[in-house]
């Protein structure tokens, strides 16, 4: 990969890993469901200027709906709900397992040893972070972000069967499946007076929260992803979104303070090597042997 390129895929880790801090300043001022809404009436406006992918209107409403509603919904809620950040990004990356699992009951893909193997590390890794509930974490914060690595999985084995299409345009579009359902589920659930309160006393605070989550996160974020998966083999460009968690624990130590208690970080550590042994490409021939 070329130095810039390189370096590319750093900045995108980056700011994909500063998110789950930004997200938790954004729900100081919005509901977990608003802001979820919010995020993606920003993220659609790019529909004004680039051509909608050549998707089936039923594939992508399944893919909005579970790659960026389900996904969000959950995590905002999750973090309102007691995830402290910095775990939440490492967490949520349990969507690679998911993945792995949901491609093998519907799309009959066999997973290699190697990746059961690191699925088998990352259970005993959340097992851990579960028994390490209280204080800071809560027990229903943890199932949330769950549920959303969940989605996420789900969302990804839909987007695996859609053709091949640019990941800019794609985002833009299926950013506009969120907004309605979010926004009916955010009344439901959180109430007028919670809703029209945040709406009708903006903060500078919120707002660059959202504008960082649309912009930043969704933008910028996907435009260098998709950018670099043209230039180069998914093999080579997947193994970067390891550094998010990474970004993202960081981030939230610095910023919010945010500690790891020894059993938590032991399960933080086994889900990272977990990660590894998934993401990582396989080696080759002889040189497995060596």
């Amino acid at each position: 990969m070329a130095p810039r390129h390189l370096a590319l895929a750093v900045l995108a880790a980056a700011i994909w890993g500063v998110n789950f801090v930004v997200m938790r300043f954004g729900l100081d001022h919005y509901p977990p469901l608003l802001l979820t809404t919010l995020r993606f009436v920003a993220a659609a406006l790019p529909v004004f200027f680039v051509p909608r992918p050549a998707l089936p209107a039923g594939q992508m409403v399944a893919i909005g709906l579970t790659w960026f509603l389900g996904q969000f919904a959950f995590l905002f809620s999750a973090i309102d709900a007691g995830m402290p950040p910095g775990l939440a990004s490492l967490a949520l990356q349990a969507q690679a397992f998911f993945t792995i699992l949901i491609a093998a009951l519907f799309l009959g893909e066999r997973p290699r040893p190697r990746q059961l193997a690191g699925a088998g590390v990352a259970l005993a890794g959340l097992l851990l972070i579960a028994a390490s509930t209280g204080g800071d974490m809560t027990a229903l914060g943890l199932a949330l972000t769950l549920c959303g690595a969940a989605s996420w999985a789900t969302g990804n084995v839909l987007i695996r069967r859609a053709p091949p299409t640019e990941i800019f345009a794609l985002v833009a579009w299926l950013s506009l499946v969120p907004p309605l359902p979010a926004f009916a589920l955010s009344l439901a659930l959180e109430g007028w007076p919670a809703v029209s309160g945040a709406l009708l006393r903006p903060t500078w605070e919120g707002l660059g929260a959202v504008a960082f989550l649309a912009i930043g996160a969704t933008w910028i974020g996907y435009g260098i992803w998709g950018h670099l998966l043209k230039l180069y083999p998914a093999g080579t460009v997947a193994p970067f979104s390891l550094l998010v968690p990474l970004a993202g624990t960081v981030t939230a130590a610095l910023v919010l303070g945010e500690r790891f208690p020894p059993l938590r970080l032991g399960g933080m550590g086994l889900i990272a090597v977990g990660l590894l042994l998934v993401a990582l490409p396989p080696l080759r021939g002889g040189r497995s042997a060596k």
